[in-house]
Order: structure tokens, then sequence, then C-alpha cells
């Protein structure tokens, strides 16, 4: 899948975003049983259904986060700019590795945050910028290997510039494949198998950054890990803007949870970490 997604193919993106409205609306359904089946009390007083409750909970949310990828790679690029308001981006990054921190525990990763500054007021959509890292993120934990787990997140406020690095020490990607890895949907080969998906994280992320009139660069080593840099305008808006109304695409769920899903072990989806 090409930086454009799926705009370009009008028809594609109409089907697209009827398949993710009725996938919605089923997913709301299958929510809904779960939690007659196997109401939070219930699943703290046992186990055994607890665990079950929780393949059928991590399921829900993988298909949640597929659906909100779709929607979201089917909608237009947003103009440069729009709906940004002055935030930090210090406190918005350091918050999204303090959420992560105990998922990333189940994994056996440790989790480093650095930065230069103690806060940045630039012009953002926190929002969007913490879908951008939980996707990061979640592709780090997929593929982060064996031997030493680390992932890190960096930020460096420059005069013109605030620049987030996001490196691990996983597997890393072939020199061949670094070429292709925002184009997957796209080619004509199967799918991969888990733990890999559709592709479009990637693709979203240096969208958002794009928005925010910024660029994403990945840079790899096969053995050696990956890092993801994110360049940001370090600038602020005149005024405080509010952001357009836009539908929550998480349904009011874990964000960190819907974002980490396909990375995470099943026990993720237990009461204890729903609670």
């Amino acid at each position: 899948m090409s930086e454009e997604l799926f705009h370009q193919d009008e028809p594609l993106s109409e089907v697209l975003q009827q398949v993710s409205s009725q996938l919605r609306l089923s997913l709301g359904n299958i929510h809904n049983a779960l939690s007659r089946l196997a109401p939070p009390d219930l699943r703290d007083e046992q186990k055994g259904i607890d665990l079950d409750a929780a393949v059928l909970c991590q399921s829900y949310y993988r298909i949640l986060r597929l659906t909100n990828n779709l929607s979201d790679a089917s909608e237009p690029e947003r103009p440069e700019g729009q709906g940004l308001s002055n935030d930090d981006i210090v406190g918005v990054c350091r918050s999204v590795m303090d959420r992560a921190a105990v998922p990333a525990e189940l994994l056996g990763i440790r989790l480093e945050f650095r930065s230069a500054k103690a806060s940045q007021i630039i012009a953002m959509d926190s929002e969007r910028i913490e879908r951008l890292l939980l996707n990061l993120l979640s592709n780090a934990f997929k593929f982060i290997g064996n031997g030493e787990k680390r992932v890190t997140l960096e930020v460096r406020p420059e005069p013109d510039y605030v620049y987030l690095t996001l490196s691990d020490t996983g597997r890393g990607i072939p020199a061949g494949q670094l070429d292709t890895v925002f184009d997957r949907c796209r080619q004509s080969r199967r799918l991969d198998p888990p733990p890999h998906g559709l592709g479009l994280g990637l693709p979203i992320c240096r969208r958002i950054a794009r928005e925010h009139g910024g660029s994403l660069i990945l840079t790899s080593q096969e053995g050696k890990g990956a890092a993801v840099t994110v360049s940001l305008p370090n600038r602020r808006v005149p005024q405080m803007l509010k952001s357009p109304m836009l539908m929550d695409l998480t349904g009011g769920f874990n964000q960190t949870l819907v974002e980490l899903s396909d990375a995470l072990p099943k026990q993720a989806f237990t009461q204890k970490y729903l609670d």
C-alpha cells in the first residue's frame, strides 16, 4: 500500500467505510453478549472463565483495531495543520510510555523514556500523536525477538522540529524489505501470518506525521533492531483551536490495549488488567 492509502480509489474507499460501519455494529453486539456471559464480578471469582473471556476480549480488541485502521486508511488525508492545538509533546510521550509499561512487562520488555527537556509545547493533535506512538510500540513489541528486550522513546526538541525516535532491540528488517514496508497491501503475495497484519500501521503513522507538517523515517538493520524517527514542527498555533468532532475510534475502550492488542498475550485482557 502506498502512502496515499485507499483514498485514491474512491469505490474501494466507499466499500471499506461501509465494511467498517457494519463491523462496528457486529462488534457492539459481541461485546454486549460477552458482558452478559462473563460479567466482571464472575471473571474476578473464577480464573478459568476469566481466561476464556480474555481470549474473546483480545479477539474483540484486535478486530476493533483492524476496523479502526480500515476506517482511517479509507479517509482522505487531512489538510496539514487542521485541528491542531498547543499541547506538551513531552508530556504526551511520557504518558503513552507510562501506560504501556504494564503490558510491556507481560512480554518481558523494558521501556525507557528520554527527553532533553521536561516539557515542550507545540501545535499538535494529541490523540493522533498517541495513536501514532502506540502503533509504533505495537510493531516494536511484535518483533522484539529474544535476548535483550528494550524499547526506547527519545524526545529531542530542536529549533525548527521536535524529533521523536522510538528504537528497539528486536529482529530488525532485512535491507531488501525496507523499501516495501509502506506498500505491503499493494503487494500481490499472500498476507503474512500473525503477528503480521495488513501493513496499515506504518502508513497511518506517516500520514499522521504529514498532517502535522512533519515526516516519518524508518531505519533498521537485520538482527540489530529498528528505529522510527518522527519529526514534528516546533511551532504553536496563534490561538487554541478545538479539533473537529470525530468519532471515538476506540469505542470508549482502553486505547492502549486496543492499539497493542496484536502484540500482547491473552493475560493482558484478563479482568485484572481491564480494570
